[in-house]
């Protein structure tokens, strides 16, 4: 299984075993990672799993919708490596993802 890592804006890391098929918003819930709110339950309505990912990671990841765009538009702190974690499935080539939130939804 996977291994992801959340590190809060403090640098509090949270290391998590993720099953391939859930989104990153999905095991920040399961594993209580605080800074991951998911209100919208992954609709990608709401930019409450808003984080930063590794450029290193980028041709691992799939390219951001334009719905994506547009919600990451209302985010505090947007940043070019800004991703809402809803839409990004976990799969075996994530294994490592290191993911940092935002001290907005601390």
């Amino acid at each position: 299984m996977p291994k992801i890592v959340f590190v809060d804006h403090l640098g509090q890391r949270y290391e998590t075993e993720a099953p391939v098929g859930r989104n990153l918003m999905q095991v920040a819930l399961d594993n209580a990672v605080p800074g991951i709110l998911g209100d919208c339950g992954g609709a990608c309505s709401c930019a409450t799993c808003h984080a930063y990912i590794d450029p290193a990671w980028s041709a691992h990841l799939p390219d951001k919708s334009a719905t994506e765009t547009f919600m990451l538009e209302a985010v505090l702190d947007e940043r070019p490596t800004s991703r809402l974690c809803c839409q990004i499935k976990v799969q075996p080539a994530l294994d490592g993802l290191c993911v940092e939130l935002p001290a907005e939804q601390a």
